[in-house]
């Protein structure tokens, strides 16, 4: 693996990623709209994604010697949260990934793409069902359609010879710096707020999800640019359904907000996905000798203390 470029670096998973790069004495290039300080003592360009031509991105791609490119970029990680219409989403999601490739095809030397997609983009299973690679994708809402065709746009560059490289579908991601408009980065916020002597007051879905510490889906998405297999669709989880009530208790004991201070509103509950996800991460042991490291309750507990 050459030089890595890990786009929407700043993001809460590509600063995760820049970590695990530099922690393998790798040098990334973070490119994304804004510099941040947690980026400092990388390489950073600014770029809009959403909004640079393909001879922009080539050049940049080719003057820096990139040779891998990290997709960590996603539609809905903005202050508008999951509220973006889909025509916003797909400008995100679809049509920047088709310039990204395309810039990439325009390389003198062949590259490699990892591309970070969703395990919302396979659609709700049923209950008792272990998400694999095998399911035939069915989203059901335009964030999840969204991603889908990134994702596709990924793997038909791959097939058509373009580049090599692997799409990587994330469960739920938790742990230290979430987005505030993903559900742990709105929790979070929520138990300040009670940490400093109010309650807690929220709706809580009758749900089992996966979820997956940030780190070990960085660690997953580094593992993926070094490897040599190329052309598959890779699911990234826990491996294991988690009552979301668990998680709320979870980060109540860690941020030391007693059980009676936690209200249930029983509001309806907005969800990208069913009432049951659970990742089969088989394959990505497999192929990329990756497993996560971090439980749930250590991944909140160090979401809390990083806040």
């Amino acid at each position: 693996m050459g030089r890595v470029a890990v786009l929407g670096g700043t993001g809460w998973v590509g600063r995760f990623v820049c970590a695990a790069l530099a922690e393998r004495g790798r040098d990334p290039l973070v490119v994304a709209r804004n510099h941040v300080p947690h980026a400092a003592g990388y390489d950073f360009r600014s770029i809009d994604l959403g909004a640079a031509d393909v001879g922009t991105l080539a050049k940049l791609l080719r003057t820096e010697g990139v040779d891998v490119v990290i997709n960590a970029t996603d539609g809905a990680n903005t202050t508008d949260g999951w509220d973006r219409t889909e025509a916003e989403l797909r400008r995100a999601n679809v049509e920047a990934v088709h310039r990204v490739l395309a810039a990439m095809a325009e390389l003198p030397w062949r590259s490699r793409v990892v591309h970070i997609g969703t395990i919302h983009e396979y659609g709700p299973v049923g209950a008792g069902i272990s998400i694999n690679e095998s399911l035939t994708p069915r989203p059901v809402n335009a964030y999840a359609r969204t991603k889908l065709a990134g994702s596709a746009a990924a793997l038909e560059a791959v097939r058509e010879g373009v580049v090599d490289g692997l799409v990587l579908r994330l469960a739920n991601v938790c742990g230290p710096h979430p987005s505030p408009a993903s559900f742990p980065g709105k929790l979070l916020s929520l138990f300040r707020e009670a940490a400093a002597g109010g309650e807690v007051k929220l709706s809580i879905a009758d749900a089992r999800r996966d979820f997956v510490d940030v780190r070990d889906a960085a660690d997953a998405a580094v593992k993926a640019a070094e490897a040599s297999v190329t052309g598959r669709a890779v699911n990234i989880g826990s491996g294991v359904a988690v009552e979301i009530r668990e998680l709320v208790a979870h980060l109540a004991a860690a941020a030391g907000v007693p059980p009676d201070a936690v209200k249930e509103t029983g509001a309806p509950v907005p969800s990208l996905g069913g009432d049951w996800i659970q990742a089969d991460i088989r394959l990505a042991a497999r192929l990329l000798r990756w497993r996560p490291r971090i439980g749930l309750a250590e991944s909140l507990r160090a979401m809390w203390e990083a806040g």
